[in-house]
């Protein structure tokens, strides 16, 4: 049920007040959009993973030139596995990206609540998605095309 014109103007009235008067707690119960965050988490792993990529082959560059040949492969070897981290965590992050066309979701800063300041409890979407498969895949590049991301 929405809220009336009334309680709409008193709720702004009273968030303005609320951040005039404790801007910290107005920024903390106000959050991060979901989608900003995830966002920053798949530009944050993108530069791990360029580095990782440099790492690796910079030690098959340098094995090519230097004597000891074993440390070298391990730079390598771990330019490998940081590079495997990050497209996970790329990955990850950008499958719980929400849609654009979906209703942005805002979560607490740091994964906190504010009143209680302990970990965020987990939501667990118990409904089972509509349609198959193919179904949801078509209706995603529909919303993609109609809001033009």
């Amino acid at each position: 049920m929405p809220l009336s014109d009334h309680e709409q103007r008193l709720l702004e009235q009273m968030e303005r007040a609320l951040a005039a008067e404790d801007p910290k707690l107005a920024s903390a119960l106000r959050g991060v959009d979901l989608r900003t965050r995830q966002r920053r988490r798949a530009v944050i792993g993108a530069a791990v993973f360029i580095v990782g990529m440099v790492m690796m082959l910079g030690g098959a560059i340098m094995m090519t030139t230097g004597q000891s040949v074993g440390g070298y492969i391990a730079v390598s070897v771990l330019g490998f596995l940081v590079m495997l981290v990050s497209a996970y965590y790329v990955a990850t992050s950008l499958r719980h990206m929400p849609a654009a066309g979906e209703a942005p979701k805002v979560v607490p800063l740091r994964g906190r609540t504010p009143a209680r300041g302990g970990p965020r409890p987990r939501a667990r979407n118990k409904t089972k998605p509509s349609g198959t498969f193919m179904q949801r895949m078509e209706e995603r590049w529909r919303r993609r095309r109609e809001t033009g991301f």
